[in-house]
């Protein structure tokens, strides 16, 4: 897998029926290791060493409805209460950060509305969060703490 714009950390991989697969400590079990699981990992990583959020407020590829369409979200952090806090959609290295990704994290910002929303390929990362139909970029990704006391 390529270097990515991200730390790294002590991932556990293996193969699983000839293919490579990757220790998920969210769902604590090998899963395939595809682009978009690389760089998936380190941002669960990043989120958890640098951000400071808990394991346990994190769902990793969990359903959700949008106009009767069943989608999957990448990674979603609760906050305290349950509600969607962060909303982390991830694409693989080689898929540019452009108006038909954000056009799917809006989609899913639509039906479960967390407070912020991020997008990543590994090598560029975005956080923003809207208020009243208005995307406002954030410098940094919100630390856990700070915004759950």
């Amino acid at each position: 897998m390529e270097p990515l714009n991200l730390p790294s950390f002590a991932y556990k991989v293996k193969q699983v029926n000839g293919k490579p697969s990757i220790f998920d400590i969210i769902r604590r079990k090998f899963v395939s290791l595809t682009p978009e699981e690389w760089v998936r990992q380190h941002f669960i990583h990043l989120l958890i060493t640098h951000y400071g959020y808990p394991k346990s407020l994190f769902a990793v590829e969990t359903g959700l409805k949008y106009n009767a369409l069943a989608k999957r979200t990448d990674i979603v952090i609760l906050s305290g209460d349950s509600l969607p806090f962060l909303l982390v959609e991830c694409k693989a290295p080689f898929v540019p950060i452009n108006e038909t990704v954000l056009a799917q994290i809006g989609r899913y910002n639509f039906t479960l509305k967390p407070r912020f929303l991020a997008v990543t390929n590994g090598l560029n990362h975005y956080c923003f969060h809207i208020v009243n139909g208005e995307i406002h970029y954030l410098d940094d990704f919100p630390r856990y703490r700070e915004h759950n006391p």
